[in-house]
């Protein structure tokens, strides 16, 4: 069993202790008590130690959606995470406690014809932490399901291992772009995803890479990360 919404009326040991930000309203954050589910045999629970804020965070926060998806009650925000396994379920074998891990916020069914092909990613039925109406993961514990709780290894941090989800944006879309040592490649934003993504694309050997904001902070960041080159865009747009 893993966390979402429908999860909070099966409260743990520790609902006294579990601390959330709960998104009650536009701009309108509390921290308030977020009941933990009864750990399931297949589950882990994770301290969490360190967390990223994603754009779809933002847009949550300050319009109560993003897209079709549409907070109608409150919700935990978040899903950039990595933490400390504290518990493991009575079927974990691959995970001890002490664990440190990323966590994989997509939680799919398992059961459909995607899912059994390996694209778990396009599930129908997905569950997304932060994403209405599943809950996330800015909280003290989560409960998640152990399969999607990936360790890592002595030399990357909780803070790079919070990356990993964002990382896996620019690899996605290196893949898609079919980036390699032939490839010159224009990113355009140097936001957090353009500047994942123009690390992605020199790991994938990308021999030029330009990339453009309307930021010069921005735009000087890129350029020590080893953008070959940075254009700024002007924001004064004319209709003819």
């Amino acid at each position: 069993m893993s966390q979402n919404g429908g999860d909070q009326a099966m409260a743990s040991k520790d609902e006294g202790d579990n601390m959330a930000a709960w998104l009650l309203g536009i701009e309108t954050l509390k921290i308030q008590p977020y009941p933990l589910p009864t750990l399931g045999p297949r589950d882990v629970k994770v301290r969490v130690k360190a967390l990223g804020i994603c754009g779809s965070d933002i847009h949550h926060f300050k319009t109560m959606r993003c897209a079709n998806f549409i907070v109608k009650k409150p919700m935990v925000l978040g899903h950039e995470c990595a933490g400390v396994i504290e518990e493991v379920g009575s079927e974990v074998k691959n995970l001890e406690v002490g664990d440190r891990v990323a966590l994989e916020p997509g939680i799919s069914c398992r059961q459909c014809h995607l899912c059994k092909s390996g694209r778990y990613n396009l599930c129908p039925k997905m569950k997304f932490f932060g994403s209405p109406p599943t809950n996330g993961s800015l909280a003290n514990k989560v409960v998640h399901p152990a399969d999607l709780c990936f360790k890592l290894p002595e030399n990357v941090s909780l803070e790079e291992g919070a990356m990993c989800e964002p990382l896996s944006v620019g690899v996605h879309a290196c893949r898609r772009a079919t980036i390699s040592p032939e490839t010159n490649v224009l990113i355009m934003g140097a936001g957090p995803i353009g500047l994942v993504t123009l690390l992605v694309a020199r790991a994938f050997g990308a021999p030029r890479i330009i990339i453009t904001d309307v930021d010069d902070c921005r735009l000087s960041i890129a350029k020590s990360l080893g953008a070959d080159k940075t254009v700024l865009v002007s924001t004064n747009i004319q209709v003819l």
